[in-house]
């Protein structure tokens, strides 16, 4: 194995890692409370969309933890998945850094670190599976 297989395996572990913080979210944000006000529609609709982005997260390790081989060997399929899960995480990164302000959540030391760390985990990903997309023939 090289390097880069190495850190794909890596990298599909965090991805089961950060589903601790998507557990988190739901308490931390206090859904309960702030989507009261909104319809039943609206309320389900949230639910969904944080079970789908869960889903992804699933995917995506799964596909990396079967595939890390082949991505690092940069197989012409291998590298489109790749290319697709860098940019995933790189707009993550541009949301997190251009959209949102969380600054208001994190009350606590467990809080900033998480939030840092996980900020530090998305920046690895995006390395990692750039690198894995657009090197040169490996």
């Amino acid at each position: 194995m090289n390097i880069l297989t190495n850190l794909l395996l890596v990298a599909g572990l965090l991805h089961f890692a950060i589903l601790i913080a998507s557990a988190l979210v739901p308490r931390v944000l206090d859904w309960r409370a702030n989507l009261a006000p909104l319809n039943s529609f609206l309320r389900r609709l949230f639910w969904v969309y944080g079970v789908f982005i869960v889903l992804m997260i699933i995917g995506l390790g799964t596909l990396t933890l079967l595939n890390a081989r082949a991505m690092a060997a940069g197989e012409p399929v291998a590298r489109s998945l790749s290319a697709f899960i860098a940019i995933f995480w790189l707009a993550r990164l541009a949301v997190q850094w251009f959209v949102f302000d969380a600054s208001p959540y994190l009350t606590t030391w467990f809080l900033k670190n998480g939030y840092h760390g996980l900020t530090l985990v998305f920046m690895y990903f995006t390395i990692v599976y750039a690198w894995a997309a657009f090197s040169p023939a490996h």
